[in-house]
């Protein structure tokens, strides 16, 4: 099995949610044991030389990718949720996404500024969610690269996040690309 594989098994429906996009169903590729933790392997290879202590895991399908690496890899696990999702004090940041506007939120206390945090969310689109979380977290945290299950070449997301956050291209990782 290789990447190649992973990208057969995931479902494409045009034209959803909207009308121009391509929605990335990964529901065939977790729903096999074996490609599941193929993926999982194979993300966690990708991170295995970046220096972090703590995932924020981006909501939802951010979740799925993010504990079960945070188990493998003996991490610290953070979720990043809408808002009315989190109980307690907590902090936010607002944007706006290729599809609506929204907001992120994460419990104030569970980072620290020692802590070294990797985002971890299932696509990389247009950037502006993971754009959001990684404003949020810098605040309070050091932020020590992102990766994704699918990077979206072609809405040229990686380009803004190197254009408009202090990470470098090495810091940005992800395992199956669409060009267009």
């Amino acid at each position: 099995m290789n990447n190649e594989d992973l990208k057969k098994i995931i479902a494409e429906f045009a034209d959803f949610p909207a009308t121009g996009v391509s929605f990335k169903d990964i529901s065939p590729l977790l729903s096999n044991p074996d490609y599941f933790k193929f993926a999982i392997e194979q993300m966690c290879k990708v991170v295995e030389s970046f220096n972090f202590n703590k995932i924020l895991a981006i909501e939802s399908r951010g979740f799925i990718f993010s504990s079960a690496i945070a188990y493998q890899l003996g991490k610290g696990l953070v979720m990043c949720r809408k808002p009315g999702k989190l109980p307690g004090k907590l902090a936010s940041q607002k944007y706006k996404s290729e599809y609506a506007s929204s907001e992120l939120t994460v419990q104030n206390g569970v980072l620290k500024n020692t802590d070294k945090v990797l985002i971890i969310d299932d696509v990389l689109a247009t950037g502006y969610t993971v754009r959001a979380a990684y404003d949020l977290v810098r605040s309070f945290s050091q932020i020590s690269g992102c990766l994704f299950l699918i990077e979206l070449n072609y809405l040229k997301g990686r380009e803004k996040l190197l254009k408009t956050t202090e990470l470098v291209n090495e810091q940005i990782s992800s395992i199956i690309n669409y060009e267009g």
